[in-house]
């Protein structure tokens, strides 16, 4: 069902960009010295390296926070919402991720237009936060209640820093998610950020999902390997690579976002 990110991207197989926030107030890493202002135009000139190359929509992320958190914090979450609102691209779709509290991103995305989401919904993990168990149930009943039904919900269903408790292979935790949880799209990780997960367990979920939803590859996608990836996945979020050395936090390197865009361009050609 890739129509649906045809239709929000305008693209088949899109490109979603990460922008990647510096850390926010209240985190270890945030540095007053930089403070909102700066930190706001630092995420201009990503956007502008970004979109000036040809990505097909943005999906804004608290990346840098880390340690992460399963409760998001209140200044963390004004402080996107403000950026957000100043800097959302008026040509493109884009999305709001937080990590990893799935009202958070609900709410910013009802405030600034975000036509979709990115979170973890579903499953019971052992993670770097601890015992990681969402709530898919109360969080679309949340959406409904604050009028925000027309924001998507893609769910990563093998969440990085983490794995999952249970027998049920990827494929399994795909279909439930989307049967029984509502997914709107599902993702595939690696074990982190910036790391490709196994190609067999994205054709896993992209079988058992029988084309109700879209399946994208969520981690790990390079120039060299994004054509092998793309013969299973309906569009890829991409974030790692498009950096500076391709280390995650660091700023957007416009070559190498040329450089992806046309591999992609080549691999929609190779598999359309």
């Amino acid at each position: 069902m890739s129509e649906l990110l045809e239709k929000m991207f305008g693209q088949k197989k899109p490109i979603i960009a990460m922008a990647h926030f510096l850390p926010l107030p209240g985190t270890p890493l945030y540095n007053p010295e930089i403070g909102i202002i700066k930190m706001r135009e630092a995420m201009r000139e990503d956007l502008m390296k970004l979109l000036d190359n040809g990505v097909d929509g943005i999906l804004f992320c608290n990346e840098g926070d880390r340690p992460y958190t399963l409760k998001a914090d209140l200044e963390a979450v004004a402080v996107m919402t403000r950026i957000i609102t100043e800097l959302a691209p008026k040509e493109h779709a884009f999305g709001v991720d937080y990590l990893w509290d799935p009202k958070a991103p609900l709410a910013i995305a009802l405030a600034t237009g975000a036509s979709f989401v990115r979170e973890v919904f579903t499953g019971v993990y052992e993670s770097d936060m601890g015992l990681w168990q969402p709530d898919a149930a109360a969080m679309l009943r949340y959406r409904h209640n604050i009028s925000a039904d027309q924001v998507k919900v893609f769910y990563n269903v093998t969440p990085e820093f983490a794995s999952s408790l249970g027998t049920r292979s990827v494929g399994q935790r795909a279909y439930s998610a989307v049967v029984s949880s509502l997914a709107d799209a599902i993702l595939v990780s690696g074990p982190m950020a910036g790391s490709e997960p196994e190609l067999t367990d994205l054709k896993d979920a992209k079988e058992s999902v029988r084309g109700a939803v879209p399946v994208l590859l969520n981690t790990g996608a390079k120039a060299e390997n994004i054509g092998k990836f793309l013969k299973y996945a309906d569009g890829v979020i991409v974030g790692s690579s498009l950096k500076v050395d391709g280390h995650t936090w660091n700023p957007v390197d416009a070559g190498r976002v040329k450089a992806f865009v046309r591999a992609v361009e080549d691999a929609r050609r190779d598999h359309d």
